[in-house]
């Protein structure tokens, strides 16, 4: 019987170590197996992430002109000026045409760099001279020995002034005529060969039909003429001056109240349809640097097209 038990604690020992090795191998599979599994895991790329959806923009729309303070002083010189005009196609349509087309310069008188910079466009052009600014003499007598005309900028009443800000020399509704009066003679004074005058921001004081004769009549004992800026729709400077019997003009296109070259072309061209319409038309614009560049680059174009540029006084009945 011991012999007999013997023998089966044998067996059964041979059997439970021949069971072991069976399971290690299997773990060893099952852990070869996970490791390619792994390895296949992270040989994935990771999924494409989708863009962020672009903002929409929208064309600029044309705005009215902004009641503009006394210009900041910017220094920009003819070279400067030059390489950024090949950046654009030109904006101008294929319109062919005669017309009579003014561009006034206002804000005039900041620095003389900017009179040169306009001058070397080799086109008319007429600068309208804010009278307290630091340079405005100067500019205005550089402008008139090169052949070009000089106008008044009158530093009038905003809305919503005092908030708004305006030059310290400017008329006010509040004022009395003889001080308004005197005002006006003092701008003269300062812009030495003025032919004519037009209103700087005024979109309050152009509507008080009394105060702009007390400043019309003053222009009027010039001789000059006055263009209405018509920076706010309820003026009556053109219709008063009109009514005194003064030679005068009003406004029909701002230029640059979006500062880019592309943007002021279009503007230039809305400007050379009327002119071509109307058979003469008067836009205002700003010495800012894109204003200038696009003149330099769009005015020879319209002038090949037919449109005739002249001083403003031309255009003045």
């Amino acid at each position: 019987m011991a012999k007999k038990g013997r023998a089966v604690n044998r067996r059964k020992s041979s059997s439970g170590g021949g069971r072991r090795p069976l399971f290690a191998l299997l773990a060893v599979a099952v852990l070869i197996g996970l490791t390619f599994l792994l390895l296949e895991w992270f040989k994935k790329p990771a999924p494409p992430v989708a863009p962020p959806p672009k903002p929409s923009v929208s064309a600029p729309k044309h705005l009215p002109l902004p009641e503009r303070a006394a210009p900041v002083q910017q220094k920009m010189s003819t070279a400067a000026a030059t390489p950024a005009l090949k950046q654009h196609p030109s904006a101008l349509p294929k319109a062919h045409g005669p017309g009579r087309l003014a561009i006034i310069i206002d804000d005039m008188g900041t620095n003389l760099q900017e009179l040169k910079t306009l001058q070397s466009i080799g086109q008319p052009l007429t600068y309208s001279v804010i009278p307290s600014l630091a340079h405005a003499k100067d500019v205005a007598e550089g402008a008139h020995a090169a052949g070009a005309q000089v106008m008044v900028h009158m530093p009038m009443e905003p809305e919503g002034y005092p908030k708004q800000k305006m030059e310290s020399v400017g008329v006010l509704v509040s004022m009395d005529d003889e001080e308004v009066a005197g005002l006006v003679r003092g701008y003269f004074r300062t812009v030495p060969h003025a032919v004519g005058a037009n209103n700087h921001m005024g979109s309050r004081f152009t509507q008080d039909a009394g105060k702009m004769r007390v400043v019309l009549q003053v222009l009027k004992e010039k001789g000059v003429f006055f263009v209405d800026s018509k920076t706010s729709p309820a003026s009556v400077g053109y219709r008063e001056a009109k009514a005194m019997g003064m030679k005068c003009a009003a406004r029909q296109v701002f230029l640059d109240n979006v500062q880019d070259e592309a943007a002021i072309g279009r503007q230039l061209a809305q400007a050379a349809a009327i002119a071509r319409k109307k058979g003469a038309a008067i836009a205002i614009c700003h010495p800012h640097p894109a204003t200038m560049r696009a003149l330099k680059l769009y005015m020879p174009e319209l002038a090949r097209s037919g449109i005739t540029f002249v001083h403003a006084s031309e255009l003045a009945s």
